[in-house]
């Protein structure tokens, strides 16, 4: 992403300000259903807003600019102001991926009533939106990888029997980093796993929810 800044600025800015929107609205899903389930903390610290630099970590947002993989800032939830810490953790955790499902669908709504309209994919407001559903369905299913500290591994200590979910808890808490890693960061100079992994469910999404199957 960064490379495009001086070959095309203004594609740049574009997926920089989709990059912001995703992460913003996916931390303040985040925020909002803790509130919503009980839990004062992401309004005591602030949280529960869509002004993107509440959301934003330093590090994590160059690292997304650098290497497209990075973070925001998570949103902290005391369990103990849970009725059911277990499974209200896993709906806070899946708000996130599913609000971004979301605003990519009602984007790809406007994209189709565009198509609908005969204009064509060229047209402006497609270059505009594009990186915008592109950007959340990624996010989306990024974070639905059941490992942690991804949401997808809240998710799944929530859905699974309480003995077994202690028992995983554990072991992703101990090793779900790692396996991160592994999955994001190229070996050898290949594909990294996570592309080889999430690569045909995110095109499947796409094909879905684009209107001109060129434009995935």
């Amino acid at each position: 992403m960064l490379n495009s800044l001086f070959s095309n600025p203004i594609e740049f800015v574009i997926w920089v300000a989709a990059l912001l929107v995703a992460i913003t609205i996916h931390e303040f899903s985040h925020a909002l259903a803790a509130d919503r389930l009980g839990d004062p903390t992401p309004r005591v610290q602030g949280r529960l807003t869509l002004n993107p630099l509440a959301h934003l970590d330093p590090l994590g947002t160059l690292m997304l600019l650098l290497v497209r993989f990075g973070w925001g800032k998570p949103v902290e939830f005391d369990p103990y102001n849970l009725q059911n810490p277990r499974r209200d953790a896993a709906i806070i955790s899946f708000a996130g991926p599913a609000s971004n499902l979301i605003l990519a669908t009602a984007l790809s709504v406007v994209l189709r009533l565009i198509s609908a309209n005969q204009v064509s994919p060229d047209f402006g407001l497609f270059s505009i939106l594009l990186p915008f559903v592109y950007l959340n369905v990624v996010l989306a299913v990024f974070n639905l990888i059941p490992i942690h500290p991804l949401d997808g591994g809240k998710i799944l200590v929530g859905l699974l029997p309480q003995d077994t979910s202690v028992v995983w808890d554990r072991f992703l808490r101990r090793y779900g980093i790692v396996i991160l890693l592994l999955l994001v960061f190229p070996l050898f100079g290949g594909v990294p796993l996570v592309s080889q992994f999430l690569g045909p469910t995110i095109n499947l999404i796409l094909s879905f929810l684009l209107p001109f199957p060129r434009l995935i």
